[in-house]
Formats: C-alpha cells, sequence, structure tokens
C-alpha cells in the first residue's frame, strides 16, 4: 500500500511518499510543489501523516539548523547507474558543494558522462534526503534542479554553502 502526506516547509509544500512495509513505512518519493516528474497522488493512496513521523522530525530538524544528515528508511527505484550516482550525493558534506565534473571523477567515470551523470541527480526521486541540491555548475552557477533554482539557492544559502543576497 502507497501511503503519502504533505506537509509545509520553508521551501513551501512537500509531499512525502512511502511504501508500506511490515516494519512500517518506508519514504519512496520528497518531492516539492511544481517539481518536474514530481508524483502524483493516485486513488488508492493512503493520506496519513502517522506513518511518517519519523521523517518529518528529520525534515523539522534540518530547516531548523539542528540536522546535517537524514538518516531515515527509503527505497527507490532506479537504473544501477542512477543508484550508484544518488549514493554518491549522500557523500557530499552538508554546507559544502561540488560541482558536476568532480562527481563524474569521483565516480571514476570519463569526462564525457558528465551529462549522464546530471541527468541521473535530475531523477533523483528524494530531494534534500539524497542533497542533489549540492552540485552546482563548474563556474558556480546554479545548474537545474527538478523543483527549481530558486529552491536549490535557498538550501545551498540555509546550508551555509552561499552568502544571503543583499537586496
Amino acid at each position: 500500500m502507497t501511503a503519502c502526506t504533505t506537509i509545509t516547509s520553508p521551501l513551501g509544500a512537500l509531499l512525502l511518499v512511502g511504501e508500506e512495509t511490515d516494519d512500517g513505512i518506508t519514504l519512496t518519493s520528497l518531492s516539492m510543489a511544481g517539481q518536474k516528474n514530481a508524483p502524483t497522488v493516485g486513488p488508492d493512496w493512503r493520506q496519513d501523516a502517522g506513518p511518517f513521523s519519523d521523517v518529518i522530525r528529520h525534515l523539522d530538524a534540518y530547516f531548523a539548523g539542528e540536522l546535517t544528515r537524514f538518516d531515515v528508511e527509503f527505497t527507490v527505484q532506479g537504473t544501477d547507474f542512477q543508484q550508484r550516482v544518488w549514493r554518491a550525493l549522500e557523500d557530499i558534506p552538508y554546507g559544502t558543494t561540488t560541482t558536476y565534473g568532480a562527481l563524474t571523477e569521483q565516480l571514476g567515470l570519463p569526462r564525457e558522462r558528465v551529462q549522464a551523470v546530471g541527468a541521473a541527480i535530475g531523477a533523483n526521486p528524494l530531494l534534500l534526503v539524497r542533497p542533489c541540491h549540492r552540485v552546482i555548475g563548474a563556474d558556480g552557477s546554479m545548474r537545474g534542479y527538478a523543483a527549481g533554482v530558486e529552491r536549490k539557492v535557498q538550501l545551498l544559502t540555509h546550508e551555509g554553502a552561499l552568502q544571503p543576497a543583499l537586496l
């Protein structure tokens, strides 16, 4: 059975989706309103925040500046290549960034695979939990983010990787 809940965050609404298991629930997607390729709530999905209480606690602590790494149960579907790239995202420390090229090199891939790495990052179903927002362009630019570049900037500013803009 698929369960879901929507919570409010500093970035707007977050949709949490999970599959029920014998041990509770395992997170399968964390997406933001307006995100590219975000799941659509199915008519047979059970809307229930209860099973997500641990994930919600982690998100609240993250946005309060008290948590720098998520430790929640999750299961995601993806190719072996995507899974490899997504695991590498977990090693990017809070408050730092890396580039698509550096991540490609870290994975031991040839430079011409940088676009494939970028595509895998763009398909990450667990925003925040697997911090794809920490990957930026080689020139320091904010390259694509499924939930929008503005949110990427907000997240990196929240983590201290970017300085707040003076208006």
